[in-house]
């Protein structure tokens, strides 16, 4: 379940229902909902977004991994900017780490900060690695994933049914104090 993280500009909270509306203006827009997974379709209103985290919730409730979803906020005003995950991958379980910005949040180095926050949590919880999976047209991701210390590991067709670039991170990949 995922627990709140702070970053020196950020807070990552679990989701709740009353976020739907911040929420549509992340997974509601058409350039950032292009690069989600399939199964994570373009919201389109408030009541469908509402549903998404009512799920996300209660499979976040669920879980005994040390894994989850997070709201990202500002820390300085506390506005909701996008979500982030750590999940396991079926079929290998391997742990999964994304963030999704709002447009507006984009180019602030917001991702590569949630990222490390998300990677350093997963090690401290005994996760010994952590991946990434990018689609080869999206290269803002492949450069934070990169900017973050990922290393490129191949093409992959096994997640999401789609042909993507596969990143990992290890403990001993990252640099510098936490």
């Amino acid at each position: 379940m995922a627990q709140r993280l702070l970053t020196e500009r950020l807070v990552l909270r679990p989701w709740n229902v009353n976020d739907a509306a911040a929420g549509l203006g992340t997974y509601g827009d058409a350039e950032v909902a292009r690069w989600l997974a399939p199964a994570m379709d373009r919201v389109h209103d408030p009541a469908a977004m509402r549903l998404v985290l009512q799920q996300w919730v209660t499979e976040d409730a669920r879980m005994l991994a040390p894994a989850g979803r997070w709201a990202i906020e500002l820390r300085q005003d506390g506005r909701l900017i996008g979500g982030a995950t750590l999940l396991p991958l079926l079929p290998d379980d391997e742990f999964e780490i994304g963030w999704q910005l709002h447009p507006e949040a984009w180019g602030h180095g917001y991702a590569a900060e949630t990222g490390l926050a998300l990677a350093r949590w997963a090690f401290e919880q005994g996760i010994e690695q952590v991946i990434a999976v990018v689609r080869p047209a999206n290269a803002r991701a492949a450069a934070t994933v990169r900017r973050i210390g990922m290393e490129w590991v191949g093409e992959t067709e096994k997640y999401h049914n789609l042909r993507l670039q596969q990143f990992r991170l290890r403990p001993a990949d990252l640099a510098g104090p936490a």
